[in-house]
């Protein structure tokens, strides 16, 4: 009999959820799992600020889900809004759709938590979906295109003032952000940066409360080195729409409260009838099943249950806990499903990362290891990518290294602009040419024994390898063979001392990079080439591939690719005592080359797009805007 698994929500509990059941019932026809999200993508949670502060555009955290799910066939995709959930019929009703399930997971997430101060649904900003990132960042770029036409003083100071509240991870990483952005809008708008006000606002007495004293210490001290003002137990009592007003009395003149105090449970969820605890968050047990709700299971910022390994806390709202509250309760569906033995929900959370801007970070991790600057930035990179990896997503992964690494604008990295700039093509175009003519002429040459060359087209062996050099008679034929392999030496030849050197000297005796093979590459070689047979056919492919080289670089076509297998064979040429020191210019000239030369007046301008069109349609098939649809 057929069991329907339905997953609604596609955040991170929802996809870890949704793989684990997805590997154990792969080649089980008789379940189907279904994962259903208003969006056709997964949203990074983790850098919605900045897209706010203009770090990195909106597509870049919206991960489509079919690129994630392109390695896993059974979860079926669909795009729709959940309205409720029939437990009696067990059915989800969404807008344009109805499925049935026999196990539920209900992993919504979460969404800003006013606490009822008024003023924050009409006059503050959130960051907690896309949209409203997208929307705040919109709504700065208006200030300061506004605050550029203002001649008060004051009116253009209040458009210019920045002011976030709530410092916990989202409040500090927003204001790091604006930081990082503030000098790159004034410069935008010719406005003057001391016009500028950034200032954080938090009812405790402390920022970052998960972490230790020592991260706090830091944060602060360097909020306070770039100029935020730091406002703590001080709460906001009010949002207007051009200014705020604090607990203290102090009303502070702005058209930007960016508000991150808190979160509170998907409101979707306020009608499904489900015994909901702190803010609005459904009550789970050990097994994240739902209380009195058999057959439900709740994950992520969804979920309240309190851990007896944590301090009977409830579960911290994070992407760590997301992940595990979505893999226990995928295992217990798998426990239900095959008659196993259900696990209860244990947390393990190895650390935490915040970034203070683009170049600035603490962490503290495995409840021991402090960190800061570049490291903890570092580290927190690491974190982001090990999390592509462990949802298999390497499309992903390329992604996020495109986008925090080279496609970044104004320095905006741990390693400022280094890794980034916006250089011509064009200018590789010579080196392209002359690098392909150098390979094409070494093909020609020893196509056609030109030059004095042998011809590796004959009957003779060139390669210097003992064993395929056959017994010949005569000092003379002895010093031709020792020619003939590439000046490899001979016991009987006397040769002029080797200087090390980089270029040609005039006389001197340019050194090989190594005069004799190593023994392991040596054993490589005689399984690759046993005998002058394979030899003399090796020879014949090594000048067409050398031809090909250079028509390709020279034509454009390839030329990452190209370039690669040049260092590879410069790397093998030197193994095997067949390259010199001053020919070691071949391995930069083709690392530069694969920045992109064949893109420029090359084949590759029209070759490379045609092959990603087809590869990625090929790997991830169609991507699409809605999924479990038929196009009508």
């Amino acid at each position: 009999m057929t069991k329907n698994i339905v997953i609604v929500g596609a955040g991170y509990a929802g996809i870890s959820s949704a793989q684990t059941l997805a590997k154990t019932f792969k080649k089980n026809d008789e379940v189907t799992i279904t994962l259903i999200d208003k969006n056709s993508f997964h949203t990074y949670m983790t850098e919605l600020h900045e897209v706010a502060a203009g770090r990195i555009e909106p597509e870049a955290i919206k991960y489509d889900l079919q690129r994630i799910f392109s390695k896993y066939p059974k979860v079926k995709l669909v795009t729709d809004k959940v309205t409720s959930v029939d437990y009696d019929q067990k059915k989800v009703f969404a807008e344009h759709t109805t499925l049935p399930f026999d196990y539920l997971i209900l992993a919504m997430g979460a969404e800003a938590n006013d606490f009822g101060v008024p003023g924050v649904k009409e006059n503050g900003f959130t960051l907690w979906s896309i949209e409203a990132a997208e929307r705040l960042h919109e709504h700065m770029i208006d200030c300061a295109y506004r605050a550029m036409k203002e001649h008060n003083l004051e009116k253009r100071k209040a458009l210019l003032t920045f002011t976030v509240i709530g410092a916990g991870f989202t409040g500090v990483e927003m204001i790091g952000e604006l930081i990082d952005w503030v000098p790159i809008i004034a410069n935008q708008f010719k406005l003057d940066p001391n016009d500028f006000s950034l200032k954080l606002v938090e009812a405790t007495p402390n920022v970052l409360q998960m972490v230790t004293k020592k991260e706090q210490e830091k944060t602060i001290k360097y909020l306070n080195k770039k100029k935020v003002e730091v406002l703590l137990n001080d709460a906001v009592t009010e949002i207007n729409k051009e200014n705020l007003v604090l607990s203290s009395g102090r009303t502070i003149p702005t058209h930007t409260s960016i508000w991150t105090s808190g979160i509170k449970a998907n409101t979707d969820t306020k009608d499904y009838g489900m015994e909901q605890a702190r803010a609005g968050r459904l009550v789970a047990n050990q097994y994240m099943e739902a209380k009195d709700k058999p057959g439900v299971y709740v994950a992520g910022d969804l979920v309240y249950y309190e851990d007896p390994n944590n301090g009977d806390a409830p579960t911290p709202q994070i992407v760590q806990a997301a992940e595990q509250t979505g893999h226990t309760a995928a295992q217990n569906i798998i426990a239900e499903i095959t008659g196993g033995q259900k696990h209860a929900f244990k947390g393990k959370y190895d650390g935490f990362m915040v970034s203070i801007g683009s170049r600035y970070g603490v962490a503290y991790i495995m409840n021991k290891y402090h960190l800061t600057g570049f490291f903890a930035m570092l580290m927190k990179h690491i974190v982001n990518l090990i999390y592509f990896l462990t949802i298999r997503s390497f499309y992903n992964i390329g992604a996020y290294i495109r986008h925090e690494f080279f496609d970044i604008k104004h320095k905006r990295n741990i390693f400022g602009g280094h890794l980034s700039s916006k250089g011509n093509n064009l200018w590789l175009i010579p080196l392209r040419v002359f690098y392909g003519s150098v390979w094409l002429y070494e093909g020609i040459k020893k196509a056609f024994g030109l030059f004095g060359t042998t011809s590796w087209f004959g009957d003779k062996v060139v390669f210097p390898f003992p064993w395929l050099q056959e017994a010949v008679s005569g000092a003379s034929e002895s010093a031709e063979a020792t020619t003939s392999a590439s000046q490899a030496g001979d016991a009987g030849a006397q040769v002029a001392e080797q200087v090390f050197s980089l270029n040609y000297t005039y006389g001197e005796e340019p050194m090989q990079v190594l005069k004799g093979m190593p023994d392991w590459f040596a054993s490589i070689m005689k399984f690759m080439m046993p005998n002058q047979d394979v030899a003399l056919f090796m020879q014949k492919m090594m000048t067409l591939l050398e031809i090909g080289i250079g028509l390709a670089l020279i034509g454009g076509a390839f030329v990452w690719l190209v370039s690669a297998l040049t260092v590879g064979l410069v790397a093998m040429f030197s193994l095997s005592g067949m390259f010199f020191w001053v020919n070691m210019w071949f391995v930069p000239a083709a690392i530069a080359l694969m920045a992109g030369a064949g893109r420029a007046f090359g084949l590759d301008y029209w070759i490379m797009p045609w092959i990603g069109k087809r590869l990625d349609r090929l790997i991830y098939g169609k991507v699409k805007h809605i999924y479990g649809f038929d196009k009508k």
